[in-house]
């Protein structure tokens, strides 16, 4: 029976220190060459999730921006994108606007060159940090104007700040059936995050359609929080790390070890048959 093995990163593949450990680089590498089919689901774009894995010899393709995107690292190919239409990135847009929220948006010019862009002025204090932390990424871009924030292929808003300030734009974009609005506070710092998507770009979405493309007959996936939820729903499998939110750990299939203590690795060391 042909499995693919799907794990999201942060709080579930990484360690609090936004990396692959050494003991779940080693191991996850030698089951890739015995012939694990493996990958990962995860929020971050391909350059932040490549930085994170570094030394991961994926095999399949990587599932990005919570369903966005799906991209091999190994030919520099991207198998899907889905996009806002014109009028539903100018909705969205406006919603956090009317919030006093600055996003960063995520699109591209060009379908082969992405781009991060961002008003100039004064983001909130986690923006700051986030881009901060990302100095030298050449995909960031600080923009004058609204027109060329929005400008060209959008797939995703990211947005940063207080639990208070976000979660009002969230109970207004959470209704909207075009799109798919995730809230959630950030696995490393206090703040939170409010990642808006188009409706198809899921992981579940994702997911399934590499079932379909590589032709496996199930899936087995891990988690951690609220953007992992649509995958376990269309997983045969799906476990949750001992760190992962409780009403997740419920609809797992079972619990494995801490994101800090290699809870994935070890789990597919002792199950995954090749």
């Amino acid at each position: 029976m042909k499995t693919l093995f799907v794990t999201d990163l942060d709080g579930t593949l990484l360690t609090g220190q936004e990396k692959i450990s050494a003991y779940s680089l080693e191991r996850i590498n030698r089951l890739i060459e015995a012939g694990l089919l493996f990958t990962y689901a995860t929020a971050r774009s391909a350059e932040s999730a490549f930085r994170a894995t570094e030394g991961l010899a994926l095999n399949m393709p990587a599932i990005l921006y919570n369903g966005g995107l799906i991209y091999r690292f190994d030919t520099r190919e991207t198998l899907r994108y889905t996009v806002f239409e014109e009028e539903w990135k100018g909705y969205v847009y406006s919603v956090l606007k009317g919030y006093g929220i600055h996003p960063l948006v995520f699109g591209a010019l060009t379908k082969d060159r992405e781009r991060v862009a961002y008003l100039q002025g004064d983001p909130s204090f986690g923006l700051r940090r986030y881009l901060f932390r990302r100095a030298g990424d050449k995909r960031f871009a600080a923009v004058e104007n609204e027109e060329d924030l929005l400008a060209g292929y959008v797939f995703y808003f990211k947005c940063i700040g207080p639990r208070e300030q976000l979660e009002c734009a969230w109970n207004v974009l959470k209704y909207d059936p075009r799109i798919i609005c995730i809230f959630h506070q950030e696995t490393y710092q206090n703040d939170f995050w409010l990642e808006i998507s188009p409706r198809a770009a899921t992981k579940a979405n994702a997911v399934t359609f590499l079932k379909s493309y590589f032709g496996c007959d199930r899936v087995v996936c891990f988690g951690d929080t609220s953007n992992d939820s649509d995958m376990f729903d269309v997983c045969d499998e799906k476990y949750a790390v001992m760190n992962a939110d409780g009403w997740l750990k419920e609809k797992s299939t079972g619990v494995i070890g801490y994101c800090e203590e290699d809870g994935v690795a070890k789990w597919l060391e002792g199950n995954a048959a090749l």
